[in-house]
């Protein structure tokens, strides 16, 4: 009888961070010329003069909840979520008195609703015990808010103009890199270069436009 052949052991893989390849985006030469910058925006300002979020809110808070729903959800399903949920609860006290299981029916028909419903939750109570209240409209209080990252931060600063933000998704990635505006393979890096080249007039719509 042979030998059994020895078995051979495969090197556990190492998890490497995570970027976005775009791997059929051709990758132009970076940085565009500032005059291609400015036709750019000019078109998209002529086809859309003024974009808007799609999202309904009232006020600060119901926005931030707004926001921290629609991950992995489409805008449409998040206000038909939040048209009945911001009759009831449009503000932290009036949320945390809802609490998480009674958020729950409201917003079941999202996406990962459970763990939106224990952020949306713990968010409401930071903003009342340490905020008075109030949503704070810096980015560092923002992002320590449960549910609320980088991308989140970046659509409220923006949508309150509180700062020119540019909120890069996976649509404003892949659109930045084909007109040539980024070919970095990060979102964040992709903003970095985008706050390089857009001229200042152009920042507070870019991220609706792109």
């Amino acid at each position: 009888m042979k030998p059994p052949a020895a078995r051979s052991r495969k090197k556990p893989a190492t998890k490497r961070p995570a970027v976005m390849t775009g791997a059929a985006i051709p990758m132009l030469r970076w940085p565009p010329d500032e005059d291609r910058v400015e036709t750019i925006f000019e078109r998209l300002s002529a086809f859309m003069p003024d974009p808007k979020t799609e999202l309904n809110y009232s006020n600060p808070f119901t926005f931030v909840v707004a926001v921290a729903l629609s991950a992995q959800a489409t805008d449409v399903g998040v206000n038909k979520a939040t048209d009945r949920l911001f009759k009831v609860a449009d503000t932290p006290e009036k949320m945390l008195a809802l609490g998480e299981e009674g958020l729950i029916p409201y917003i079941s028909s999202i996406g990962l609703y459970r763990g939106k419903a224990r952020n949306v939750i713990a968010l409401s109570r930071i903003v009342l015990e340490q905020h008075e209240g109030e949503v704070p409209l810096t980015r560092d209080a923002l992002q320590a808010l449960p549910g609320v990252g980088r991308k989140t931060a970046s659509v409220v600063l923006n949508e309150l103009g509180v700062e020119p933000a540019i909120a890069v998704d996976t649509h404003v990635f892949r659109v930045s890199h084909r007109l040539g505006l980024a070919n970095a393979n990060t979102p964040d890096k992709v903003e970095a270069q985008l706050h390089r080249i857009v001229p200042e007039a152009w920042l507070p719509k870019a991220h609706h436009w792109l």
